[in-house]
């Protein structure tokens, strides 16, 4: 969202900038797939496409083309191996294909649609080809997808809007905290409570949604499938123990609790005798967060952040 918002701040403004994305990579190199940077004919730089000797050469190029009339489309292959043709200078001994679009003024409404379908969380495919940049309303089955026959012959897709959504049962202190982490994660964050003029909800202004509801109903709040992620710590054990027991038998990425073992040990428990399997209860990561003796809200955050990237990854811990 802050690239985009940033790439939109420029256009508005009536500078001429280069759009540069990592369209494939292989190997250690630096850049990665989706990695994207915006140089701006003021000088302005945003993003990254990998850093290093690469990306500074990349930008001098790209800003000795601003000042020309009719700055081109190109895509260029870099390999982190020395030097040569295609050389970087890097050692790493990766591979990464670049490509870099002129844009101004007139892209400006094409910037804002990506800002309006992140803002929605809808879906819609970006295409860049070494003609233009475009959209398409069908879903790519993957977030990136890279055809590359040469550096004249490509086409590279990016489904935006799609973001992993976590959701937050509990707008306490340590909710506000895990929402403003997450939100810098690229996450998708919505905050649900059941008390109202909550402070610390009214002071959240990081999540994309906030609402008041009755914790028997949280399931029709939030959606099954692999890029949701949920997160239970109201204000009191029988909350906890509730709405665990509405979402226990959905489909979710990520399921969590935040307590004590003592705490979670007796809803366990009780979990059981209202019928619900150790099988169904294995699923459930509690305590929630990795094991690295957090005590604030802040750290606490940080520690479940570190657990749901970690599933997120798909990293055995």
């Amino acid at each position: 969202m802050k690239f985009w918002k940033e790439l939109a701040a420029q256009l508005q403004n009536n500078h001429n900038v280069y759009l540069l994305t990592v369209i494939e990579n292989h190997g250690s190199s630096p850049g990665r797939k989706g990695f994207k940077m915006l140089v701006s004919d003021t000088g302005y730089i945003y993003g990254s496409i990998g850093g290093g000797v690469m990306e500074f050469e990349l930008v001098e190029e790209v800003k000795k083309l601003l000042k020309a009339r009719n700055p081109s489309i190109f895509c260029r292959k870099l390999i982190h191996r020395g030097r040569g043709t295609h050389g970087s200078g890097m050692i790493c001994s990766g591979e990464q294909t670049v490509v870099a679009h002129p844009l101004n003024q007139t892209h400006l409404n094409w910037v804002l649609s990506i800002l309006d379908c992140l803002k929605d969380n809808s879906t819609k495919t970006i295409i860049f080809s070494p003609d233009a940049i475009g959209f398409s309303e069908d879903e790519i089955a993957e977030q990136y997808l890279s055809k590359i026959k040469n550096e004249s012959q490509w086409v590279f897709q990016e489904l935006i809007g799609f973001q992993n959504t976590l959701y937050i049962i509990g707008g306490g202190h340590v909710g506000l905290a895990v929402t403003e982490l997450f939100q810098q994660l690229n996450f998708h964050v919505q905050v649900f409570d059941n008390r109202e003029h909550l402070n610390t909800l009214e002071q959240n202004v990081h999540a994309q949604n906030k609402e008041i509801i009755q914790y028997k109903d949280v399931s029709n709040y939030i959606k099954e499938g692999n890029d949701s992620y949920v997160v239970i710590m109201t204000n009191k054990y029988t909350d906890d123990k509730l709405v665990l027991s509405k979402l226990l038998r959905k489909q979710y990425k990520f399921i969590g609790v935040l307590g004590s073992v003592a705490k979670l040990k007796t809803m366990w428990e009780v979990l059981q005798n209202e019928g619900f399997t150790l099988d169904e209860l294995a699923k459930v990561h509690a305590p929630i967060g990795l094991p690295i003796k957090s005590q604030t809200p802040e750290e606490i955050a940080v520690s479940i952040a570190a657990e749901i990237i970690q599933v997120k990854n798909k990293l055995k811990p």
